[in-house]
């Protein structure tokens, strides 16, 4: 423990009372601050906690109810839902510091780093302009913010060095460019190029731990898009239709996720799945229904109204039905070492579908 301080007013003796004063101040935090650390660990009372707490301002909401400043967060849907449109959604409203219509936001004007690993340059122009068919151009470009909103792709003349892994030179790039544009707001399209096998738990863990050592070392807010498997589209989404769903699930501090309407492929809802700034608003019960729309230069997610899940789920036949079991029957019948999950998973259904339909069954 090393303290150093001012002795300069010493000579003063009304002023030695305070100077002593502050000195012990400092030797006492120091002493807590030893007591407190433990290894790996930090252990303080209920009472410090929240002393603690106090000193950090509460965290406001970047979109709406589904993403607070300071969280991680993962949007995940199905591909070709939409989720990369309304990324950049949210981008263009926290670069500006203008809410979307229909979404809450309470954070000021900021720089936003958006890691695009999806789109080309041409791809992304399609999106943000109108297409001229007899000059066969693209013109009227939208006019993102000048400053605040950076799109970061992987440059092609780029090679990782000889000594590193490419997923290494990813990672210390991506953390070059937050310490250089000095950006706390991160989106990153999508998770899997960080890591290529998110699906199983073992492969997320050291992603969210990067992810969450990134977060508290800059004090960032990172939302994370991510890819679903296919999935039943009869059933309700739920944190088990997130890839390798477990580990991330465990460690981000929110999450929502885009399903398609089954009354119009133009229609989206938006369902939160976890939260921890705040309620379960928009559960199964109030989810938001939007619409894809791009009335001019901008593609973009319009927001229409709330509803249930359920009815804008697809509706299963009897019909339906009686082929699926048929089919479960006859998966396992010709692979009797398959498993519930890898049935479900051709299948697009869940395991516990499965193993009803084979616990009634008497062909297996």
């Amino acid at each position: 423990m090393k303290i150093n301080p001012d002795f300069s007013d010493l000579n003063n003796p009304l002023e030695q009372p305070k100077v002593w004063h502050n000195h012990f101040d400092e030797l006492e935090q120091e002493r807590k601050k030893a007591e407190q650390n433990k290894g790996l660990f930090k252990v303080m009372t209920a009472n410090e906690r929240l002393e603690l707490a106090k000193k950090s301002p509460i965290p406001e909401m970047l979109f709406g109810e589904f993403w607070h400043e300071g969280e991680i967060c993962i949007l995940f849907s199905d591909s070709n839902l939409g989720k990369s449109i309304l990324a950049v959604q949210i981008a263009d409203s926290i670069s500006r510091g203008q809410q979307i219509p229909g979404f809450k936001m309470e954070a000021p004007q900021q720089k936003v780093l958006y890691f695009d690993f999806e789109l080309s340059p041409k791809q992304f122009e399609v999106r943000y302009s109108v297409k001229n068919e007899a000059l066969k151009v693209y013109e009227n470009h939208y006019q993102f913010d000048k400053t605040n909103l950076l799109i970061v792709d992987i440059s092609p003349e780029a090679e990782p060095p000889t000594e590193t892994t490419f997923e290494n030179y990813l990672n210390q790039s991506l953390e070059q460019s937050i310490i250089e544009t000095g950006a706390k707001i991160l989106i990153i399209d999508n998770i899997t190029y960080l890591k290529n096998e998110t699906e199983r738990s073992k492969d997320a863990l050291p992603l969210m731990k990067y992810l969450k050592a990134l977060k508290s070392k800059y004090g960032l807010s990172i939302l994370a898009l991510a890819h679903t498997p296919k999935r039943d589209l009869s059933r309700p989404i739920t944190q088990n239709d997130l890839g390798g769903s477990k580990m991330l699930y465990n460690f981000i501090d929110s999450c929502f996720a885009i399903g398609q309407s089954n009354t119009d492929k133009n229609l989206r809802y938006i369902k939160q799945i976890k939260a921890r700034n705040t309620a379960m608003i928009y559960d199964t019960e109030n989810v938001i229904i939007c619409q894809i729309d791009k009335p001019f230069n901008f593609l973009a997610f319009e927001f229409l109204n709330f509803g249930a899940e359920r009815e804008h789920l697809k509706q299963l036949s009897e019909q339906d039905k009686e082929l699926l079991e048929q089919n479960i029957i006859e998966l396992k019948k010709a692979n009797s070492e398959i498993s519930l999950r890898d049935i479900a998973k051709q299948l697009k259904t869940n395991p516990m579908k499965v193993k009803r339909t084979l616990d009634k069954s008497k062909e297996v």
